[in-house]
Parts: structure tokens; C-alpha cells; sequence
């Protein structure tokens, strides 16, 4: 409907610029003159160049796009940073072009669109560049769609434009906080079952594995040479064990968790990523089952492949579990082996969350629960504190977090 608007609007003023012309011709026939004559030679000229006007090159603009730094060592943004944009621009030709509109479009995986629009003056060679910077942008996938190019003649009553298409996409993951340690991962590495395979759990094969952070004191024959003269930092080599201590992160994705504030469950995504990185970094077989309308599960593993399958996982998810996460988990009943330690990461307390670590505990794995808190629901810390207590009484260890920067002094300093 626009673009036929558009059309007519054009075709109108086409009506206009005729008329116009017509009127002139009239004028040196029927009155003459050099005045007459010198109007319909300015006329001529004016015309010519508005039609010229469709073969100014704008239609084959051409462009590049670069993204500043940002983001984590792996080049991805981090929920909550903004993007620095830099666009390069190209018109062929040599039609005067007294200025450029420039209409950008930012794509999120959910279909979510950001528009941008700058303009620019081209110079002698018709390059030109612009530069924006994006709002803070949430967790998620993102692509830039085609750029929009448009120009008008001097006058302002035509207006040319094209697109050019980079291809343009980039990830923002999860925000975490780096964690020194914390005693439920060690004491998962050893667990109430693992008392055979303990020995086992500390010899490495020849098998290597990926590559790791340099450790002080480790062998030169550890040391990856390659991939250490790629980033300009010490890499050491990564061997497979015959037996890895295990961790799983439970993240509930129920839609009743967290209620209608998106922040909370932001908040329970950064606290599985956080506690993910520190599981690789203490080069434990980490594992994540996201409950959700379709439930991800990802078997405890080492390696940077496996951890970079588990944060793009978190980098996408939603909130949009229609069941309890006791019968998310009920599905599952092969991944839970003996002495592995379960987090339950959830907003939700109560008869489903308390059903769900029963029926965990009668397989033979440690548990830990890490509660989102509402920050807004009155009489919050008394419900809180009475709720971790009946899970502690079970013989579970239980945390409650507010905000991401209160993790390492909940986990690290046994905070409630």
C-alpha cells in the first residue's frame, strides 16, 4: 500500500514537472522572445537532470560494515553492552549527489528489530562513512538485514535509492561473574559414589582435548605452541581423563518462576553461564539440562566445543516452560548417574521444586539449589529464608541471589 502511495506520489509530481514544460513551449509560440527562450533552455537543463537522476549509481551502492571492539575474548558482545557500527559506502558514477540517507536495520533471533538512520555528504570519489552505536542490547542472536540507501535531487522532489547486504551477524551472550571457587564443586568432584573412581578421576590420557589457559608450573611438553603463537598468550594442551568429576546445571525455564519480570530470569541464565565457567576452568565434565516447551540436555562434558554449545544454548533460550519442572525432569531418567552433583538453578520454591530434588536424591547425586530472588515480593526474606532452611534440612546446600554480583560472596562466602 506505501510503495503504490509512493508511485502515485511520483507520478503526480512527473504531472507536475510536464505541465510545467508544456506551459513553457506555450509561452515561446504564442509570445516569443529571449526571455521565453532562455526559460524553456533553463527548463530543458533542469528536466534532463532529474531524469539523469535514475542513473546516478545509487541503485548499485555498494558498502561495508565493520563492528568495533567489544564483547568477551571470543569476540561476542555481552548482554548489556552496545555495539559500535561503522559503515563504509560506495556510489559508482558520476552523478552530483548532494547528500546520502543511510537506514539500517538490527534483526534479533525472536524477529525484534532495531532501526538506525544518519546521513552523510559523499566526497570528490562519492565514498563516504558513518558511524552509530547501538542501545545495550539483550542475550541473543543477532543480524543486520540489508542497508537502505536513498538520495534526492538538489531540488528534493525525486528521490533514488538502492541496498547492499554485508551479511552481518554476531551473538550476545549471557553476562557472568568469575568465581574463585566453591566447595559444592569440589566436593561434586569426589561425590558420595565416586569413592572408586576417585584415582581414576585425577589420571589423564594421551588423548588431548582442546586447549587450556596456561598454568603456572606446567611441563613445556603441556604447552601448545601453536595456539600460543596465534593469541600471544601461554596455551597449554587439554587431555581427556579416564574418569571426569561431574556437574549438571538445571536452569527452569517455567514461565511461572519468575513471574513477569524478564530481569529475574536474566539473572538465573548469568548464574548457570557463571557456574559453567567455573566448572571448565576446574576441568569438570560439565553438563546443562534447561527444562523447558522443549527441553535441551547436554551430558556432562570437558572441552571448549562442549562449553561453547552450552553458552550458545543460554545465549537463546526463553522462559517458556508450560509444565512443572517436576515432570520436565521425570523424562530425563538416564542422565542422572550416581554421584553427580545437580544445581538446580530456579526462581520457583515449593511443592514441584521439593518434589524434583526428592526424586533426584533417591538416584544417588548430590544437590544444590540457587534461588532467584524477587526483590519486589513483600515479606520476601522471610519466605526465603524459611524455604532454604526446609531445603537444608534435607541436607542440601541452598543459596539465594539478588543480583549477579552477590553470587561469588553467596557461593564462596556461604552467604544465604
Amino acid at each position: 500500500m506505501q510503495r503504490d502511495n509512493n508511485r502515485s506520489f511520483i507520478r503526480w509530481r512527473w504531472h507536475i514537472v510536464a505541465s510545467l514544460y508544456l506551459g513553457s513551449i506555450c509561452y515561446l509560440l504564442f509570445q516569443g522572445g529571449r526571455t521565453a527562450v532562455m526559460l524553456l533552455v533553463i527548463l530543458t537543463a533542469l528536466i534532463l537532470y532529474l531524469i539523469l537522476g535514475k542513473w546516478s549509481g545509487i541503485r548499485s551502492v555498494q558498502g561495508e560494515r565493520k563492528l568495533g571492539q567489544f564483547g568477551n575474548a571470543d569476540g561476542q558482545a555481552i548482554s548489556g553492552t552496545s555495539a559500535e557500527v561503522s559503515l563504509s559506502v560506495h556510489v559508482p558514477g558520476y552523478y552530483p549527489l548532494p547528500y546520502i540517507l543511510v537506514r539500517d536495520r538490527l534483526f534479533r533471533h525472536d524477529g525484534q528489530s532495531i532501526p538506525f538512520e544518519t546521513s552523510f555528504v559523499p566526497n570528490w570519489k562519492r565514498f563516504g562513512e558513518v558511524r552509530y552505536t547501538t542501545p545495550p542490547l539483550k542475550r541473543g542472536l543477532y543480524r543486520f538485514g540489508p542497508t537502505e540507501c536513498s538520495t534526492r535531487d538538489v531540488f528534493g522532489m525525486f528521490e533514488h535509492s538502492g541496498s547492499f547486504e554485508t551479511g552481518t551477524s554476531f551473538s550476545v551472550v549471557p553476562q557472568t561473574v568469575p568465581l574463585r571457587g566453591w566447595h559444592q564443586i569440589r566436593r561434586g568432584m569426589r561425590g558420595p559414589h565416586s569413592h572408586a573412581s576417585a584415582p581414576r578421576a585425577a589420571k589423564e590420557t594421551t588423548q588431548i582435548n582442546g586447549v587450556r589457559e596456561y598454568l603456572y608450573g606446567d611441563k613445556l611438553s603441556r604447552v601448545h605452541w601453536n595456539a600460543t603463537a596465534k593469541t600471544g598468550e601461554w596455551k597449554s594442551k587439554a587431555f581427556e581423563r579416564e574418569s571426569l568429576p561431574r556437574t549438571i546445571v538445571v536452569l527452569d525455564r517455567s514461565t511461572e518462576a519468575y513471574g513477569i519480570r524478564q530481569e529475574r530470569f536474566e539473572l538465573a541464565v548469568s548464574v548457570a553461564a557463571s557456574l559453567i565457567e567455573l566448572g571448565m576452568r576446574r576441568e569438570t565434565a560439565m553438563g546443562l539440562v534447561s527444562a523447558g516447551e522443549h527441553t535441551a540436555v547436554l551430558a556432562p562434558r570437558s572441552g571448549a566445543d562442549h562449553r561453547a554449545g552450552m553458552i550458545r544454548h543460554l545465549t537463546v533460550v526463553e522462559p517458556d516452560a508450560s509444565q512443572s519442572l517436576y515432570a520436565s525432569l521425570q523424562r530425563l531418567e538416564s542422565v542422572w548417574e550416581p554421584g553427580t552433583l545437580v544445581v538446580f538453578v530456579s526462581g520457583a520454591q515449593g511443592d514441584s521444586v521439593m518434589r524434583a530434588m526428592s526424586w533426584l536424591s533417591r538416584k544417588g547425586v548430590s544437590l544444590s539449589y540457587i534461588g532467584i530472588e524477587d526483590a519486589d515480593l513483600r515479606g520476601g526474606r522471610m519466605i526465603k529464608a524459611a524455604w532454604l532452611q526446609a531445603l537444608r534440612a534435607k541436607g542440601w546446600s541452598a543459596y539465594s541471589v539478588r543480583q549477579l554480583q552477590d553470587l561469588p560472596a553467596v557461593l564462596e562466602g556461604g552467604a544465604s
